[in-house]
């Protein structure tokens, strides 16, 4: 241990008349350490929400859609399908039928998006359909034509498995008393559940056959849905898919089609990073008062030092080492009250949230490694500058002056 270090650590111990100095040092580390754990819990909060609902979004939706400017849908979309299903880093490729359509069910009526999907392909892929509340997929021959229901929609038209629900669409039909909408019975045969609200309240999916059938559709889709290894590369990929659409189709990324959204948490991410590093600003604001008034007590010390042969970088490094020890005990304590927390937080779902207007139920908190040790660097950052001024003030004082009244 050098000697810096020991005449460092002896300062910031209580000593009879020092206690004032000491209290402040306490404050110190106390700022410090609450600064990096609400830094640590902010950060951990909007990254484990993006993250969550960004998996959620993903595990019902596709990370690229090929559509149709046309109103009659995607022609020769098999085709399409193997060219893009050729792309190295293409994992899937399937077809989507899509209306908007009204439900009606034991308990009142629900308008929702009816999808007609290749289901047992997206088993294969999706752990809710693998996984379902209740019930089986559609059969094909089984008779009726049979329906999913998502968990909430289910809910708000009490209908459950076994049931017979009818679903209307903006395809129409003549009848004696003119145009009316096309309305068919389905059974439900199964309720799944994404863990997005938006989704599993709105959402109903049938077999491809029944749904063209239905829809009138003849062998077009409304879109087709590409999943791919690396979502971060889908514009990377809407570029490669280009050359390979018909004249009428075009792309778009799962980016595009939840850009607001992801855009605010980003923007919010960044905004409270700042906001809360200003309390380990002011935290700093008590580490250079409290060197500054250690400078002043310790005048006479510093005179005993120099006179026994300590040079002014010896004298620097002392108070430098006080500074970096109050950060260093600080940050480390923040951290691990922050990390508790977000463990604790996460375990018993502390900070339950509307569904409804938030897509999950509770509060989850995931720090990347990225992020957990940017906020220790600023933070050790802001605690050693701090000492930079003190401690180049303590190494300037003179030994004659300061020993000129002892």
């Amino acid at each position: 241990m050098s000697f810096e270090f020991f005449i460092a650590r002896r300062y910031l111990t209580a000593k009879r008349k020092q206690a004032f100095i000491s209290v402040i040092t306490f404050i110190s580390v106390l700022g410090i350490t609450i600064g990096v754990m609400a830094l640590i819990i902010a950060i951990a909060l909007i990254t484990g929400f993006q993250n969550d609902v960004q998996a959620k979004i993903l595990g019902a939706t596709s990370h690229l859609m090929v559509s149709d400017l046309s109103e009659t849908g995607l022609r020769d979309y098999r085709a399409l399908a193997d060219r893009i299903g050729a792309l190295p880093g293409v994992q899937s490729v399937s077809p989507v039928a899509l209306k908007l359509s009204l439900i009606s069910g034991p308990s009142g009526n629900h308008h929702l998006q009816l999808k007609g999907m290749d289901l047992d392909a997206e088993k294969s892929r999706t752990s809710w359909l693998r996984n379902l509340e209740s019930g089986a997929l559609p059969q094909p021959g089984a008779g009726r034509d049979g329906i999913l229901l998502g968990r909430d929609l289910s809910l708000s038209t009490g209908a459950g498995v076994g049931d017979v629900v009818t679903v209307l669409t903006d395809v129409w039909r003549l009848s004696p008393n003119g145009p009316i909408p096309k309305a068919k019975s389905f059974v439900v045969t199964g309720i799944f559940a994404t863990g997005l609200y938006e989704f599993d309240s709105t959402t109903a999916l049938i077999s491809l056959p029944a749904a063209q059938k239905y829809f009138g559709a003849g062998d077009t889709i409304s879109y087709l849905q590409i999943m791919i290894g690396d979502i971060f590369a889908a514009p990377a990929f809407k570029e490669r898919f280009k050359p390979l659409l018909p004249p009428m189709a075009y792309v778009t990324t799962w980016m595009e089609l939840n850009k607001s959204l992801f855009s605010a948490l980003k923007l919010e991410k960044t905004i409270m990073f700042l906001t809360i590093t200003l309390i380990v600003l002011v935290a700093a604001l008590n580490i250079i008062a409290t060197l500054i008034l250690m400078v002043m007590e310790k005048t006479r010390d510093i005179g005993i030092l120099m006179v026994m042969g300590a040079t002014s970088r010896n004298i620097r490094k002392i108070f430098f080492l006080q500074g970096a020890l109050i950060g260093i005990v600080g940050t480390a304590a923040g951290t691990g009250l922050g990390l508790l927390w977000c463990v604790l937080a996460n375990a018993f779902k502390l900070i339950k949230i509307p569904v409804d207007i938030y897509q999950i139920s509770h509060v989850p908190f995931h720090i990347k490694p990225l992020d957990l040790g940017l906020i220790v660097g600023v933070s050790l950052l802001i605690s050693f500058l701090s000492t930079l001024f003190p401690s180049h003030r303590a190494a300037k004082t003179d030994p004659v002056v300061a020993l000129k009244y002892e």
